[in-house]
């Protein structure tokens, strides 16, 4: 891909905004994607979090919500594309795939397989309970199904190597038509965040597809989003994936990490797609 699509991963999910700077409101998600707009952002990847004072670090899945939501960055930022999220953990995920019939995204996140979401403290502890993070062929599919009514792209988020190769079976299989990766890199218990890594997984995506990775971390994330760029990559940052810029001072926005973001595209000798062109090369209208 000579010019590389920008995403901005808005706000994540469970985050303090009371101690990051996470956008939460209709108002504050429009002004905060205006600014990653401007920065070079074409995609704007969203969470929906609960409006209730106090509230703003729980995850919504009201469609209204997110439909306010997403309407006030549709007025602040024209043609911008939006990816929503679909994470939902535990057997009721109706609410992901009723706020996908209500917005009709763009793009939406798809996980493609199970993981045990783990994290240890200094002390050995576990962070909190040990999950599974259960996303089942069956699963899949409907949120497939769903988005295929709604005209939306399922972009895979694989996190480990297993659940990559899995996405060109669901291909093979006949559950969907092509395959876009969303490689996540950083979580505890997945990938790690490695620029060794990243090059070695593309042999593994299906010929022809596109691909980015997010990654969590800190300041040291910074060399491998120097190497998706160089290997023609989609990039995506933004307060959801991490606190820091490269320099490992903390971001008081999405917009300075989505500058420091296009600055590993120029780096690497490619021009920022506009969100017109990013519809293009992605094949949406």
């Amino acid at each position: 891909m000579d010019k590389a699509i920008l995403t901005c991963a808005l706000n994540g999910v469970l985050t303090d905004p009371a101690k990051h700077p996470v956008p939460v409101t209709p108002a504050q998600c429009a002004a905060s994607a205006r600014e990653a707009m401007d920065a070079g952002a074409s995609v704007i990847h969203i969470h929906f979090r609960q409006q209730e004072p106090n509230k703003g670090h729980l995850p919504s899945w009201d469609p209204q919500v997110a439909v306010e939501i997403v309407g006030a960055i549709r007025d602040a930022c024209p043609n911008i594309l939006i990816n929503a999220t679909t994470g939902a953990i535990g057997p009721d995920y109706s609410g992901p795939l009723n706020v996908l019939r209500a917005l009709k995204p763009e793009i939406a996140a798809c996980n493609a397989g199970s993981l045990n979401y783990l994290k240890l403290r200094a002390n050995g502890d576990w962070a909190w309970p040990p999950m599974l993070f259960e996303n089942t062929p069956d699963k899949i599919q409907e949120h497939l199904d769903v988005m295929a009514q709604t005209g939306t792209l399922p972009e895979f988020e694989c996190f480990d190597t297993g659940i990559v190769r899995s996405v060109a079976m669901y291909v093979a299989n006949g559950m969907t038509r092509r395959a876009q990766y969303n490689l996540v890199m950083g979580v505890a218990s997945g990938m790690p965040v490695s620029p060794v890594l990243l090059e070695f997984l593309l042999a593994y995506l299906m010929e022809g597809s596109y691909w980015q990775a997010t990654l969590i971390g800190r300041a040291e994330i910074w060399e491998t989003h120097q190497k998706a760029a160089d290997l023609g990559g989609m990039l995506r940052t933004g307060v959801e994936d991490t606190f820091y810029l490269p320099g490992g001072e903390k971001t008081r926005s999405n917009g300075q990490l989505v500058e420091a973001l296009a600055t590993c595209a120029r780096n690497a000798g490619r021009a920022i797609a506009s969100p017109e062109e990013a519809r293009t090369i992605l094949g949406i209208s």
